[in-house]
């Protein structure tokens, strides 16, 4: 089988965007395995800074519970829950702090009704939706040769990119908030500044290469369409 130059290029795109997701884990992965070794100054677990945090900022109705994964540390806006991995949950590294503080933020900017936040939550229903409807359409216009499915696909990654765009304010924000509070708190000493915003940082990264990668997606698919008409 022959290779044009236009396959050449899509299958690079999609091999880019590959590594550049991958790339991202790899770093964040990485930097947590490095800051979960750093123990910090105060001994503090990431749940007792959840907990300190939230009651500096009069949020005693969110509860701290620990969730089962490595990373799966998220707040949960329904219930009003910050669920932290095991390893963050007692961790007294500066990885579980950060992590700890991230998790928080969003409860802060769900408490000041952040815009970004509203939104992305609004957008998470059509968001999945157009998901379903691009994976069909994709499948479909690659195996029936019906180009016209691929309009489907297009509209999904673009709701996917429109959502991503909006959640990276969030996280950027989460952290910001995050590192204010370590700091004001007293939690983090100045030394350990630099280790706390590099995990912070990390975490932020998946998703700009999360964004790149879709984008390199898009256009493969926009590419490919060309190339069936």
């Amino acid at each position: 089988m022959m290779f044009g130059l236009e396959d050449v290029f899509t299958i690079s795109l999609l091999v880019l965007g590959i590594i550049i997701v991958g790339g991202a884990h790899i770093y964040l992965k990485s930097t947590y395995g490095k800051s979960k070794k750093i123990k910090a100054k105060n001994r503090m677990s990431g749940c007792e800074v959840a907990k300190r945090i939230l009651e500096r900022n009069s949020l005693g109705n969110i509860y701290v519970v620990e969730t089962p994964g490595e990373l799966s540390d998220h707040y949960d806006p329904k219930r009003k829950v910050v669920r932290l991995s095991p390893d963050v949950f007692h961790g007294e590294s500066i990885a579980a702090l950060a992590v700890a503080a991230h998790e928080v933020g969003h409860a802060i900017q769900d408490k000041d009704g952040y815009k970004f936040m509203r939104i992305r939550a609004a957008l998470v229903p059509v968001v999945n939706f157009a998901s379903f409807l691009g994976f069909v359409g994709i499948f479909i216009a690659i195996f029936a040769s019906l180009t016209g499915w691929f309009y489907l696909s297009i509209i999904a990654i673009s709701a996917t990119i429109l959502f991503q765009l909006v959640t990276l304010p969030v996280e950027f924000d989460a952290s910001k908030k995050a590192m204010r509070e370590l700091e004001a708190a007293g939690i983090v000493y100045s030394d350990e500044f630099k280790p706390t915003k590099n995990m912070l940082n990390a975490a932020a990264m998946t998703y700009v290469a999360g964004l790149i990668s879709n984008l390199l997606q898009l256009l493969r698919i926009i590419i490919m369409m060309r190339g069936r008409r």
